[in-house]
């Protein structure tokens, strides 16, 4: 069982010291992940890495109990907090007030459906998508959040999940398609009278 592993379960148990011991080991590997993710947002960003690791972290280990199995889950759970934190991100900069016309820059080509998008708009249609999926398939699901939201390679999604390599790859093949088709009728619906 690795030091993180033991911490998170401390945590669970209620050892309000073992949140404090927590931080330090996994901050570099979060801020890692978080800068990853924050080099394909637009550019003049508002929100830095050390931000987004900070408030995900929060997040994470709020007042609310959590329970993590093991590294894997608490990565795969800081994925998802950093997804949240960048959509509310994006969907509170394209209020007027906040200057929703924003300039157009393609999504990251893992799932981007077209190269005209406005970074939030890739985003949160990305995000209903995503959601969408979530309900019909939640491992596939929990994989591209893995793979695009926390950065992991598919070796390190795989073993995240429990699941072997080649079905992640294909697990992964299959995601990106079904994304790309839903973000596109997403848009031909939004587009049509």
């Amino acid at each position: 069982m690795s030091d993180v592993t033991r911490i998170l379960n401390a945590i669970e148990r209620g050892d309000a010291k073992a949140t404090d011991a927590l931080l330090p080991l996994i901050y570099e590997e979060l801020r890692l992940l978080a800068a990853q993710k924050l080099s394909q947002e637009p550019p003049g960003q508002t929100l830095q890495a050390t931000a987004l690791v900070h408030e995900a972290y929060l997040r994470l280990v709020g007042d609310e109990p959590q329970s993590w199995e093991n590294r894997g889950h608490f990565f795969a759970a800081a994925a998802e907090a950093m997804r949240r934190i960048l959509v509310e991100n994006a969907r509170r900069k394209q209020r007027i007030k906040h200057g929703g016309a924003a300039q157009q820059v393609p999504l990251s080509e893992s799932v981007s459906a077209g190269p005209d998008d406005r970074p939030g708009d890739d985003l949160i249609a990305l995000d209903e998508a995503l959601a969408k999926f979530a309900r019909m398939d939640e491992l596939k699901a929990d994989l591209v959040k893995l793979r695009y939201f926390a950065g992991l390679t598919i070796p390190q999604a795989a073993q995240a999940l429990g699941i072997s390599h080649a079905t992640a790859e294909r697990h992964w093949v299959y995601a990106r398609c079904w994304l790309r088709a839903e973000i596109q009728r997403q848009r031909d619906t939004a587009g049509s009278p």
